[in-house]
């Protein structure tokens, strides 16, 4: 039985205020959504796993996986107005404990303490979005990445069409200044105008007012703020999803104790299938209905 579940920690505190908001402000319409039979079949859903690899269901499979979390992240994890865990990462566990047959549950902690309590053995796995580069988790086992968060550009609604994230010569790209955004938009658009703000808030501000042609940021935190009323339906992703090396190519995962090596095999053999069943796609577009990609 799943008790609740994880979040993802590979973006910021400043991120993780902004979906709060605005996922509370969104879940009446976010939460509920359509099948994804239902769901525009234009939408884009990432996919990480090679189509044509066949994959064999492992000869040890876990009879049970306790998951270790947090419960403040929307849409990963978090509480719903009455208190219940809900979020992308607590259906994905779910789906993935269905697929392998194992009993789940879940138990919340500090972000701080989830990898002591993972090496005490209080749960077998950590679902919280955990950095690889980070010194403290290199001795760990981690499972194929079940999302990555990609950079995006967002631009005037009337401009989406015309936009060539190509040729930005002469553009004004509005980043939050500091950022690995702003450090990639001076790297590889060295003829556009950077304009480093504050912060990311207003740097998208600066797109719905006219003052840049373009924002670049978190494509997962402009899904949400496009249709927000703080947007008021000015602007439109263009372009495609950014995930360069070195820059935007850190992923979730789920994190296994080194010695556990059979857990972690289970959990990709069970991604991959729920990709390959259509389950994966569902959650998406459960969760994140204006594709980030």
């Amino acid at each position: 039985m799943i008790t609740g579940l994880s979040i993802a920690r590979v973006p910021g505190p400043a991120l993780k205020r902004f979906l709060a908001g605005v996922w509370m402000a969104v879940s009446g319409a976010v939460l509920p959504a359509a099948p994804a039979a239902a769901q525009d079949a234009q939408v884009r859903v990432p996919n990480f796993w090679d189509p044509k690899a066949v994959h064999d269901r492992p000869a040890s499979i876990p009879d049970k996986i306790q998951f270790l979390a947090t419960d403040d992240y929307p849409p990963f994890v978090f509480r719903d107005p009455q208190g219940r865990l809900t979020g992308f990462n607590v259906d994905l566990a779910r789906a993935l404990c269905q697929e392998l047959g194992s009993s789940c549950s879940l138990r919340i902690k500090d972000f701080e303490v989830l990898l002591p309590a993972l090496e005490e053995e209080e749960g077998d796995a950590v679902i919280s979005g955990l950095s690889r580069s980070l010194p403290s988790t290199r001795r760990l086992n981690f499972t194929d990445d079940y999302l990555k968060l990609p950079a995006r550009f967002v631009v005037p609604v009337d401009q989406a069409e015309s936009f060539n994230e190509q040729d930005l010569s002469g553009k004004t790209i509005a980043v939050e200044a500091g950022s690995r955004y702003e450090a990639f938009v001076t790297r590889f658009w060295p003829a556009a105008n950077v304009l480093s703000l504050d912060d990311e808030n207003a740097a998208r501000d600066a797109v719905r007012t006219g003052e840049a042609d373009a924002h670049f940021g978190d494509g997962l935190s402009l899904s949400f703020w496009l249709p927000s009323e703080a947007a008021d339906g000015c602007c439109s992703f263009a372009g495609g999803p950014w995930l360069e090396a070195g820059y935007f190519d850190q992923g979730m995962a789920i994190v296994t104790r080194r010695d556990d090596p059979e857990r972690a095999a289970a959990l990709n053999y069970a991604l991959r299938q729920l990709h390959q069943k259509g389950v994966y796609r569902e959650l998406y577009l459960r969760y994140f209905p204006l594709s980030f990609y």
